[in-house]
């Protein structure tokens, strides 16, 4: 086994950003693999989440948010930027391994078991797997995806890698990025207190200009009735790219503030009743019942609000 880090599936501990405790214990594929990378390195991850409340409505959906390349680089000197695969894709893994690096890449997760009862092996649906170990000879990946730390074997080794049998020829391969760890000091401490805070004041300036949650509660009221008529597939669909990816970013930005300013109780509190109302409204999609969105849509915003001048002077 080739390893980066010589972890353990068996004994690894994963970060307490995706505890039991969380009421959105997984993000999205992007952010779980950062969660995890960061703190396997003994990085407190949630110094990472300042970029949480730059999320916005964009319309049909939530923003899917991504650490920033330029954070990461800033405050723990990692780099990141797409790679270009011209050999198979296990060959390069082990290079970047043995160089101290790791490659994050697009995979199937038919062949994730680590979800099973969602996708693995019951359908193709695109992830990101962050590659921790790698043994060709014996078909074993060890990665880093969703909420921890995970082992795949046989099968699925040559599914993800797409080996042993014929692959359709017009398949692309899959987007690929190189994370290096050289780029720069990794800062600990109040140097990482301080350079937070200085990505938090960057980060601000990304903001919605306008309440995101009016405009979501806009589109929210015209799409209800459909979602109620719709399909148990839709009604996934719809949540996972709307209130289910608001709710996990406030979430991490309220643990970045609990991190940041642990005095500040207000903004963490604010922060909470976002990650609340997302889940609440989650809960009232899935009963298929209708309700009157404005309520809980007026309390959410004034939260936002309320958020904003608190980061405003965590940022100072």
């Amino acid at each position: 086994m080739t390893s980066l880090l010589g972890l353990d599936p068996r004994s690894y501990s994963v970060s307490p950003l995706h505890g039991a405790d969380r009421t959105f214990r997984e993000t999205n594929c992007y952010v779980d693999i950062w969660i995890e990378l960061l703190h396997a390195r003994g990085i407190p991850a949630e110094s990472a989440m300042a970029f949480g409340f730059t999320v916005a409505f964009e319309g049909d959906q939530w923003t899917f948010f991504k650490p920033p390349p330029e954070a990461l680089e800033c405050l723990y000197g990692i780099d990141v930027h797409e790679m270009q695969l011209y050999r198979p894709t296990a060959d390069h893994a082990i290079e970047q391994l043995n160089a101290g690096r790791t490659i994050i890449i697009e995979a199937d997760s038919y062949y994730l078991p680590d979800t099973a009862g969602t996708a693995y092996r019951a359908a193709h649906v695109k992830s990101s797997i962050a590659i921790e170990g790698i043994d060709v000879a014996g078909e074993r990946l060890r990665y880093f995806h969703s909420a921890g730390y995970h082992e795949l074997s046989g099968e699925d080794f040559r599914g993800v890698f797409r080996l042993g049998r014929a692959f359709s020829d017009d398949v692309l391969p899959p987007y690929t990025e190189i994370v290096r760890f050289d780029a720069g000091p990794c800062l600990g401490g109040d140097d990482l207190r301080s350079a937070a805070k200085a990505v938090l004041a960057r980060q601000l300036k990304r903001r919605p200009k306008q309440n995101p949650w009016f405009a979501f509660g806009d589109r929210l009221a015209k799409d209800l009735s459909g979602l109620l008529a719709g399909s148990e597939a839709g009604y996934h669909a719809y949540a996972f790219a709307t209130v289910r990816q608001c709710g996990a970013a406030y979430e991490l930005t309220k643990s970045f503030a609990e991190w940041l300013a642990p005095e500040d109780k207000s903004t963490a509190e604010a922060l909470g009743r976002q990650v609340a109302g997302a889940k609440a409204l989650l809960f009232k999609l899935a009963r298929r019942r209708a309700f009157d969105v404005n309520p809980s849509i007026t309390q959410l915003a004034g939260d936002w609000e309320t958020t904003l001048e608190g980061l405003h002077r965590m940022s100072q």
